[in-house]
């Protein structure tokens, strides 16, 4: 089972108040004790959309916590490859999503196995064949 992270779910789970990345948290425990096996997975885009605002505001500790986070053996990143536009591509045709949406659900489908797609954005439901969960 993938669990696939939109990047708003990273945010609120790395930056979040406290209640908001404990209520994060508890999803991916619920999905986890469901599952015997869980990869997290995320878009190669989640890397550049979470390490703006830190590099933009000079913010090297919070710059440090996503490099560690994304630098995890046990992380699965989806590279941006032609078969991930592709898909994305059909997926912005179809169904209007913004570009970076359009390309962490198509990086999120490209592994052709089941999933949870954890997003706060209901924007995401419009895509056929994405398992969209609520992240809170």
């Amino acid at each position: 089972m993938i669990l696939f992270l939109d990047s708003n779910v990273l945010i609120c789970l790395i930056e979040g108040d406290i209640s908001l990345a404990a209520r994060v948290q508890e999803t991916i425990k619920k999905v986890s004790e469901s599952h015997s096996e869980i990869i997290v997975a995320v878009s190669a885009l989640a890397i550049l959309e979470c390490r703006v605002v830190p590099l933009r505001n000079k913010d090297e500790a919070l710059l440090q916590v996503y490099d560690d986070f994304f630098s995890t053996d046990s992380l699965h990143i989806v590279d941006l490859s032609r078969n991930v536009l592709d898909i994305a591509t059909s997926i912005r045709a179809v169904t209007g999503l913004k570009t970076p949406d359009a390309l962490h659900a198509a990086s999120c489908l490209s592994l052709k196995t089941s999933h949870y797609f954890l997003t706060e954005d209901r924007s995401f439901g419009k895509v056929s064949g994405l398992n969209v969960r609520s992240a809170l």
